[in-house]
Parts: C-alpha cells; structure tokens; sequence
C-alpha cells in the first residue's frame, strides 16, 4: 500500500514537471538560441549574419592564428578603399615591381615591368589568391609594401580588431614573427569588405581569365561552385596555418559570413564550413520593417501646427519561428515644443518578440520647425480675428 502511494506520488510530480516544463516552452518569445555542438576539427570557428554584424555560432574564435591567404582581405579592403576614394581606379594600369614578382607560392607569374589593370590585378588576388598581385596593388597603392602594411594594421586598429598584426599583403608566412588574426577579426573585415558589392562579382566567378584570355583563373574556394547561394569569399593555406577559409553565402535575403581556421585539410574546411551556413540558413532569418511615414506631430509654439515625422527601415536576425511573432509599438507624445531640426529624434518604433525588446528605430523629424517670434505670433492673431 505504501508502495503504491509512493509511486502514485511520483507520477503526480513528474506529471506537474511536465506541465510546467510545457508552459515554459509555450512562452510568447522563448527561444533557444543554443548551436548544436558541431565538433569541428579546426582550431576556430565563426558565423556572423552580414547585415547586423550578429554573431550565431562561435568556437575559440578570439585566438590569434596566421590566417595563410585570408591575410588578403585586408589587403583587397584597402584597395576597393582606395578606387572609392578616388586615389586609384579599375583602369589604371599597375607596373609590376621585382619584389612584387619574387612572391612564391599562389602567383600568376608576373614579370618585372608588365603591366595590367588594376581590374584584372583584383580578379587573380580574389579568383587564384595572387600573391604577386596583391603585392603589386599593394604598392600601386602605398608606393611601398611597408606603407601599404602600416595601413593595413592602422585599418585594423580602427576597426577594433584587437587580435590581429600584419606584417605583409599576401599571407607568405615562412620568415614572418608575428603575422595573425582571429576567426572573429576575419569575419569583421570580412563583413567591411562585402560592402564593396563589386568584391562579391569577382568572388563568385569559377573560372575566368587575364592577358586577353591567355591566363585562366580558378577559383580556389570550390564552396562558390557547388555550395548553393556562395558567394566567395577568400581562402588561404599554408603549413603553419594549415587549410583557412571565410566563406560568404546569401539565402532568402539573408547574407552568412562563416569563418573556419587552421583545419587539416581542404575538405576538412570546405565541409566545415558548409556544415555551419546550412545550420544558420535553417535557423535563422532577417526580420525587416520598411522605413515610414507617420502622421504630423503636432507643434507647440512654431511657425507650424505640426511636423511630418519618419523612422527608418530595421532589420534584425532572430530564430526562423519566431520572426512572425514580432511586433512594434509606436512611442510618439501627442505634441513638440518648437524650435525642431530636421532629424530630430521625435519618438521611437519598438520592437519586441512577446515582452522583449528586441531591437527600436528612432522616429525623427522630417522638417525643422522654427519658434514663433512676438510679431509672428501677433500676425497669426490678427489673421484669426480678420477671419471670424
């Protein structure tokens, strides 16, 4: 009988833990954010949405490495840098250096004194990773390789990449000292890097050529060929580095940046990296709001009654199920005093997943709105009692 009791009692508690463990569940923006534990044999790894900069699934990805070839990410920034600010353009034409021709490794053979276009220059450094040629664009740019590297670590300085010091363009690492970066580094000037959209042109070619079609080019990331939605982005390899990669992948408007270090091999990396972009499609997705209009804020003591106001567009990256359970809720008083500028913040737009706060956009004046002077003020009474 005692027995009985007992197990009639136990039934009835793990029967409440059950429902109470359901109810937890069913809570209006629970969600589990937790990776599944992917085992990955490489020293590091990274995923992080572009857009938002948000980081999904990371393993020891703060430790400094030698990241090999992935070094020209940096290199390529400050040259799309460059052509956007105008030092430099596509069509100028690059003069091959002795230095920059004695590069080993990745090349695409150039000889002291040849020419060719900086275009071309950008397509053998992101298609076949040219160390001759991130070398020669380096000094285009610089005048030196030391200057172009003292950009280099002053650009990741402002950036904050506080693992990272460069010593050359290119990655060569076999008399470097001190030559390294972190996975989540990478994924930074990775993500600066996609801002440049021509960059994602040239990393998504599979093959392509220079030298009026004399000299093919093979992409040395094979995930652009047969990894659905890829979209570059750099590789690297070396026997101290071992096989590194930052893969670069768009679906259903959402951009992956994922970064695998130091594996042991190219499939190894290539398989890795995979792995992590379809678990962070099937995850994850973009929430976005459009920027709008709301109705005119009413003004307090302007030379107006009111004030168009706006808020911009947001986007945010949350878990797939839970993007139709977001909502927004307007904070907006019911009137400004005047002066307002233009741009002002008005109000903000909220948005929330259940009770969270997830995220919030300011709303912000459309139009300035000056303060109503006495002689104003007397003439808008005036004109008042003209009418009655």
């Amino acid at each position: 009988m005692i027995i009985k009791r007992i197990v009639a009692l136990l039934l009835t508690l793990c029967s409440v833990f059950c429902l109470f463990a359901s109810q937890i569940s069913a809570e209006p923006g629970a969600t589990d954010n937790s990776a599944p534990n992917f085992n990955f044999d490489c020293r590091s790894a990274i995923l992080m949405e572009a857009g938002t900069g948000r980081v999904l699934y990371e393993m020891n990805a703060d430790e400094a490495l030698s990241p090999a070839s992935v070094t020209k990410v940096m290199t390529l920034l400050l040259v799309m840098e460059a052509i956007e600010a105008g030092k430099i353009s596509y069509s100028d034409m690059v003069t091959a250096s002795a230095h920059a021709c004695s590069m080993g490794g990745s090349q695409i053979y150039l000889e002291e004194g040849e020419q060719m276009s900086v275009e071309d220059m950008i397509k053998s450094v992101v298609i076949a990773s040219a160390n001759d040629a991130a070398l020669a664009l380096a000094e285009h740019v610089a005048g030196t390789e030391e200057a172009f590297v003292k950009m280099m670590n002053e650009k990741a300085a402002a950036l904050g990449l506080s693992a990272t010091h460069f010593e050359n363009t290119n990655g060569l690492d076999d008399s470097v000292q001190n030559h390294v970066t972190s996975a989540r580094d990478i994924a930074i000037m990775s993500r600066e890097l996609i801002k440049h959209k021509k960059i994602t042109e040239y990393s998504s070619i599979w093959m392509d050529t220079i030298r009026n079609g004399e000299f093919g080019l093979t992409n040395t990331n094979r995930l652009v060929r047969f990894y659905k939605g890829a979209t570059g982005l750099k590789t690297g390899s070396t026997a101290k580095a071992k096989f590194c990669i930052t893969a670069t992948a768009e679906r259903d408007g959402m951009s992956l940046i994922c970064v695998i270090m130091a594996a042991p091999t190219r499939d190894i990396r290539n398989a890795a990296a995979s792995s992590l972009l379809d678990w962070g499609f099937a995850n994850y997705g973009v929430y976005k709001a459009e920027a709008k209009a709301l109705d005119p804020v009413r003004v307090i003591g302007g030379v107006r009654q009111s004030c168009s106001v706006a808020y911009p567009e947001f986007s945010c990256v949350v878990n797939k199920s839970d993007i139709p359970k977001i909502s927004c809720e307007i904070e907006l008083p019911e009137s400004v005093p005047a002066p307002i500028k233009s741009g002002e913040k008005i109000g903000r737009v909220v948005y929330k997943l259940g009770d969270k706060e997830i995220g919030a956009a300011d709303i912000l004046a459309s139009e300035s709105v000056e303060k109503i002077d006495f002689w104003g003020l007397l003439l808008k009474m005036l004109s008042k009692m003209a009418i009655a």
